[in-house]
Order: C-alpha cells, then sequence, then structure tokens
C-alpha cells in the first residue's frame, strides 16, 4: 500500500539525486489566478519521472538489480530509469513506441539504455515489455502504476506543500496517473483543503473518462502531440488513487495546450513540452473553478521535440489571435493591393506575407483573390482590421482547405 511514510522516505532516497525544483511565482500568465509553477521541466533528464523511476529501482533486491531492469516509455520514464540504472550499475532495455520523438529516443541511449523501438503506441510498447519480461526474467519498472514509482511523484507534493503552504489548488498534467495519484495523495493526507485537480489531453483521456464511467477506460486511439500523456488506459492502482484523493478532471484541446507552451516560453522563459503544459492550459483557459485562489500548475516536463515546437508555435500564434491570415475578393486593377496594405498598417498590423491569385475558376475573369497574412495584437486587432476593409469596400471570404 502506498503510505506518507513511503512518500517521505522517498524523498530521502532521492534528495541527492532529485533537484528540488523551484516554484515560480508566474504573474505574467494573464489568468484569473495567482499562478504558481513547479518546474519539474526543469529537473533533471528535463522531467519528474526521475524521482519515481530512481526510487523504485534503489528498492530493488541484488539479485533482480543483477538480472537487469525493462521499462515502457513514450521518452520522459524512459530517460528516468536509463540514468537510475547507470548511475546504480544496473542493465537497462527500454522498449519506446517507434513515434517517440526522436530527441527523447537519442537522450535515452546517451544514458546508457539499450532502446528498442515498437510499432504503434506506449500501450504497444509496453506489452512488447512484458513479452521481453517472461522471456529474460528482467524487473520491470512501470511507468506509473507501482506504489514505489507513485511514492517517487508523491515527492512533488511534499515539495509544493513546504514551498507554498497556503495553496489553494494545484493542477497535474495525467496520462497514467502515476504523478497526479502521488501528489493527491500526498497534498490530501496533510491538507486535505487544498484542491487537487488532473488535466488531461483531450484526445487522449483515459483517466477523465474512466473516472466518469467509475471503471477503467481503453481508448482506441490517442492521437496529441502530448505524446507524455499519449495513455490508451489508466493504471489500476493509480485509478484507485485519483478516484480517492483527486477533486475534479478536466481536459484540454490541442490549441488550448499550443497556446499554453507559447505563453510559457514568450512570458516565463520557460520551455514546456506538451504534456508538461496542460496543467497551465486547463488555468488559462478557465476550466476549473479557480478564480482568485493561490494555484500551483506542476509543469511535469520539457521534452519537446524540436523539430515540431516550430509548429506548435505557429499554433498557438493563431489560437491567441497573434496571427491570421484573410482572404480578400478584388476587381483585378491597380492600385488594390495598396488599399488593403494601407488599411492593415493603419490598424498596426503587420503583414507577413501576400499571395494574389487570378486563376480560381471560382471567380469572375476580371477578379481576383489577395491572401494576406499577419501578425496582429489579439482578436479585438482582428476584428478591426476586418471592419475597417468593410468600410472601404472590400470583401473578406472564407479561405476554401484543401
Amino acid at each position: 500500500m502506498l503510505t506518507l511514510d513511503k512518500i517521505y522516505h522517498a524523498a530521502f532516497v532521492l534528495k541527492d539525486v532529485a533537484r528540488k525544483t523551484d516554484l515560480i511565482d508566474a504573474t505574467n500568465l494573464g489568468a484569473n489566478a495567482q499562478i504558481f509553477l513547479k518546474t519539474e521541466n526543469l529537473q533533471l533528464t528535463g522531467s519528474f519521472k526521475l524521482r519515481g523511476a530512481y526510487y523504485k529501482i534503489s528498492q530493488l533486491s541484488p539479485e533482480q538489480k543483477a538480472a537487469g531492469i525493462l521499462a515502457c516509455s513514450a521518452g520522459n520514464h524512459a530517460q528516468g530509469v536509463a540514468l537510475a540504472a547507470a548511475e546504480m550499475g544496473i542493465r537497462s532495455v527500454i522498449c519506446m513506441p517507434d513515434g517517440a520523438p526522436i530527441s527523447k529516443v537519442e537522450a535515452t541511449k546517451r544514458l546508457g539504455a539499450e532502446v528498442v523501438l515498437v510499432h504503434g503506441t506506449y500501450d504497444d510498447a509496453y506489452a512488447h515489455a512484458l513479452q521481453l519480461q517472461a522471456e529474460t526474467g528482467a524487473t520491470l519498472i512501470h511507468p506509473f502504476d507501482d506504489e514505489l514509482v507513485i511514492a517517487g511523484q508523491g515527492t512533488i507534493g511534499l515539495e509544493v506543500l513546504e514551498q507554498l503552504a497556503d495553496a489553494d489548488a494545484v493542477v497535474v498534467p495525467v496520462g497514467g496517473g502515476g504523478l497526479l495519484a502521488g501528489v493527491a495523495y500526498a497534498v490530501k493526507n496533510l491538507n486535505p483543503k487544498i484542491k487537487v485537480y488532473g488535466v488531461q489531453a483531450a484526445l487522449a483521456p483515459s483517466m477523465y473518462e474512466s473516472v466518469k464511467c467509475g471503471s477503467s477506460v481503453t481508448l482506441e486511439t490517442v492521437p496529441t502531440f502530448a505524446d507524455g500523456i499519449a495513455v490508451k488506459t489508466p493504471g489500476e492502482h493509480t485509478l484507485d488513487l485519483v478516484q480517492k484523493y483527486v477533486d475534479d478532471i478536466v481536459t484540454v484541446c490541442e490549441d488550448e495546450i499550443a497556446t499554453a507552451i507559447l505563453t510559457l516560453m514568450e512570458k516565463q522563459k520557460l520551455v514546456s513540452e506538451g504534456a508538461g503544459a496542460v496543467s497551465v492550459a486547463a488555468v488559462m483557459f478557465d476550466k476549473l473553478p479557480l478564480k482568485g485562489k493561490k494555484v500551483v500548475c506542476l509543469l511535469s516536463g520539457g521534452n519537446i521535440d524540436v523539430n515540431i515546437l516550430s509548429r506548435v508555435i505557429t499554433r498557438g500564434l493563431v489560437t491567441s489571435g497573434r496571427n491570421a491570415t484573410l482572404q480578400i475578393a478584388l476587381e483585378d486593377k491597380p492600385g488594390q493591393l495598396l488599399g488593403v496594405s494601407r488599411i492593415i498598417s493603419a490598424c498596426g498590423a503587420n503583414v507577413t506575407s501576400v499571395h494574389h491569385a487570378g486563376s480560381d475558376p471560382n471567380m469572375a475573369i476580371t477578379s481576383c483573390f489577395l491572401t494576406v497574412a499577419m501578425e496582429t495584437r489579439d482578436f479585438a486587432q482582428i476584428a478591426e482590421i476586418k471592419a475597417a476593409l468593410a468600410r472601404e469596400g472590400f470583401q473578406i471570404v472564407p479561405i476554401r482547405q484543401g
């Protein structure tokens, strides 16, 4: 059974291993709550996963250590296991989905683990790890459904209470549930008045649906870019703990996650992966009753794939009204482009690209479509530009997809 004693013991074991991450007062996020960020994205290996992995491995018997260890992971648990195993001189084999970010795969290899790429999702990697366990006798270090792993993650709850004793709420990302279960158990047993909320990606809501149904739900697909919480089935132990100690679970969409990542970079100078930013997204988009409260948002990881970072930033800019594209139907005659650009300039926006098309079969031969991409301040400025164009007789038309 999970106990506070185990969490305190985990904190003792981890005191010289895991970084006690800072709790930052995030005054620039513009939400209706006073937000504090627990920066596990700055943890060693870039994620909280080191805590649970190291504590679990530290408690293995000499015989288990000699037989080696196995793990399955989308990337963050893999790095935590690899680092812990290397420090203790234990052979480690990590099964990872073949869609895991290359940066996470390579980081795991650099830490000394043998990586086996498995076609499919995290759950497929888990099935392969179970097969290898049966064949080799190695110990499987589960990423979330293990009481010692949960105890290791629960040390974050102890730190939060030490750093902000008068917190009103703690908001935690959730995939399989190890982090949420550990933090909730620690917080609720030490101060039951503090609310604990979980946040899941809307495209991977396995824990959300399981709590709502009262029993474990397995999803067919989890197509979120927040790969760290893309789990089809929550853990049995974690689901039980979440049902007992968590006040509510909400979901956030991909655009909201992207906006949170962008905001954290721009306003707080912090890099977060999708899974790490869902807690901030939930607060920014008012998914929880937190107005005027002191709220700790846990940034669970910062290992975002740089190859998708630019796309995430672009999505965040569009979602927050910082980037807009308009298509305008024009008469194909001199001065039209000048008229449009004058209006946009007068409204204070910046044109980043212009495309002139005169061959669309849906338009009159004497007409053309002008597509203008702009950097804008917010949605109010976009509306101002549209109104000014309409007053001058320009017709804005929907941009056809495909």
